[in-house]
């Protein structure tokens, strides 16, 4: 178990971004939270098995809508209390 705070760069918001990243954390059995920033970008912070994380990034990279051109990524404290993934 591990977990990432990821802010993504480039046409992530207005594209359903949030809500896919949504549905594919609940699918994968992820928790966390995602939130539209000011400045245009998406922050993440997402917690669960590295191999699960990494293909929630790939079918978010592979979305039509989306185009991630950059990210940044750091790892955090473990939240023992999260439950859920929610989209702030």
């Amino acid at each position: 178990m591990i977990r990432k705070q990821i802010k993504f760069y480039g046409r992530v918001q207005g594209v359903g971004f949030q809500y896919k990243a949504g549905y594919m954390a609940e699918a994968l059995g992820l928790t966390g939270f995602v939130h539209n920033e000011y400045d245009g970008t998406v922050r993440m912070e997402i917690q669960g098995e590295e191999d699960m994380i990494d293909r929630l990034i790939q079918t978010l990279q592979q979305d039509r809508y989306i185009d991630i051109q950059d990210m940044d990524m750091k790892k955090l404290a473990l939240d023992e209390e999260e439950r859920s993934f929610r989209v702030r």
